[in-house]
């Protein structure tokens, strides 16, 4: 089984926003499978359950917040016994240019909160990610703040979705058991 869990904030205020293109994500992956998210109380998360050719896949949204996803990764890790080899972890980055995606094995969260909550939850920073770029708005903190809960602009759309459509072909041939060497090798 895999398991893809996608960050970002629950509520239609963060809808499309820069901080939840890790659920804009999982949701492109939903749609192309034909699944749709169930509310799992147990896990504090939105899951979609599917098969990419013949392997279980969870998509997850959780419901934490962003700054403690940690507690549902957590709780799925544990529940499933899951391997970390198969849980990806999709975050937004605005240290990278809008639309670049990266997959990483481990390392820090890098100032990103809900990185940081898995992180403490799973005690180790060695779990698979793919970071999404969004942008940076180059300005003090309080601008950092109003622009990843900001929305994409009407021009970043196509760049945000020609990577959204990228990503899925990722999370496929993760799902497919492409090991995160070749992916690294193939779409970094």
């Amino acid at each position: 089984m895999k398991i893809i869990v996608g960050l970002g904030n629950i509520g239609k205020e963060y809808d499309q926003t820069r901080h939840n293109i890790g659920f804009m994500t999982v949701d492109a992956m939903a749609a192309k499978l034909g699944i749709t998210f169930k509310q799992e109380a147990n896990h504090q998360a939105l899951i979609a359950t599917g098969m990419v050719n013949n392997e279980k896949v969870l998509l997850v949204k959780p419901t934490t917040y962003m700054n403690l996803s940690g507690e549902t990764v957590g709780s799925l890790v544990r529940y499933y016994q899951l391997n970390l080899d198969d849980l990806l972890v999709i975050q937004d980055d605005m240290d990278m240019e809008l639309g670049r995606l990266r997959l990483r094995m481990k390392g820090s969260a890098g100032g990103h909160n809900g990185i940081k909550s898995i992180i403490a939850h799973l005690k180790t920073s060695e779990f698979n990610r793919l970071k999404f770029g969004i942008a940076h708005p180059k300005h003090d903190q309080r601008a950092v703040v109003n622009f990843v809960l900001g929305k994409f602009k009407a021009e970043e759309t196509i760049t945000v979705q020609a990577s959204l459509d990228r990503a899925v072909a990722i999370m496929e041939a993760f799902c497919q058991g492409t090991s995160m060497s070749e992916l690294m090798n193939q779409f970094n």
